[in-house]
């Protein structure tokens, strides 16, 4: 009899959402693979895990992880993500989705939750572009950069992310690029055991669009481009920490300790209902 063969990982994906659609090079794979490293290596119970996710190539993993999940629309996994946490608090709610989703139409929707605190994790697959939709130019393309909407060079600042979620309250911070895989799963295990609103970008390479438009080579020199350009300078300011073509500051940029927006709401009616005992 032959040896049937089984996949170490097999039983955090859906085999029958595989294989994936992504293109050959892009490095949405390789967040997977380490979003379900993490949780294996957490040993946590995949019934107790949600993955929300929006619109964008990096918004079917939701469909690829064996976890109660949903694929919602355009800009509205972390609005999504709230309400379930706010119904299910025991649950571990993770939003896995793109830079255009979370930070174009869904910008308002991060903002606030980090402001709030809310106890979920944000990894954000940032691609410099809307890939899913053409290669669009969007929130994070580099100034000069090339897309089908800026042929002649984007003339538009964009976000610093790790700036905006460390501005916006988020109490962990981190940045790395799909070349740093170990650091990557480490720094999701990290925000899967923080209390409060934590936000990982996960740099990846847009092989068939935005890397073709800027000729930036096959998907092997994207990822070599990744690996020279790439800094790792923890704790470093993340108001400084930007991406331009020579250089892009990785790394943890805050981990601090504050109360998520779940405890303060199950402190707050522990306190409306002994107020109301008082009174009976």
């Amino acid at each position: 009899m032959g040896v049937k063969l089984r996949h170490p990982l097999q039983s955090f994906l859906r085999k029958g959402m595989i294989p994936h659609i992504w293109c050959k090079g892009c490095g949405n794979g390789i967040i997977l693979n380490c979003f379900v490293k993490a949780l294996d290596e957490l040993n946590i119970d995949l019934n107790k895990v949600v993955v929300v996710s929006g619109i964008g190539c990096i918004g079917r993993i939701s469909g690829y992880t064996n976890t109660d999940s949903f694929h919602t629309t355009h800009g509205r996994p972390i609005a999504f993500a709230t309400g379930v946490k706010l119904a299910k608090p025991e649950l571990k709610v993770v939003v896995i989705s793109g830079d255009g989703d979370l930070f174009a139409i869904g910008g308002n929707h991060f903002i606030h939750a980090a402001r709030r605190n809310m106890d979920i994790q944000v990894i954000c697959a940032n691609n410099f572009n809307y890939g899913m939709t053409g290669g669009q130019h969007g929130p994070t393309t580099p100034l000069q950069a090339l897309a089908p909407t800026t042929p002649y060079g984007n003339i538009e600042h964009p976000f610093n992310l790790v700036h905006l979620a460390a501005g916006s309250g988020a109490v962990y911070v981190a940045r790395w690029t799909v070349f740093h895989v170990r650091r990557l799963i480490e720094s999701i295990k990290k925000a899967l055991q923080k209390e409060g609103f934590s936000f990982i970008e996960a740099v990846t390479p847009c092989t068939e669009i935005y890397g073709q438009y800027n000729k930036m080579g096959t998907a092997i020199d994207m990822m070599r481009w990744l690996m020279k350009t790439s800094e790792i300078r923890h704790h470093y300011d993340p108001v400084k920490a930007e991406i331009t073509p020579s250089k892009i500051i990785v790394g943890e940029f805050v981990d601090i300790e504050k109360p998520g927006y779940n405890r303060l709401l199950r402190e707050m009616i522990a306190k409306v209902h002994r107020k109301e005992g008082e009174h009976e």
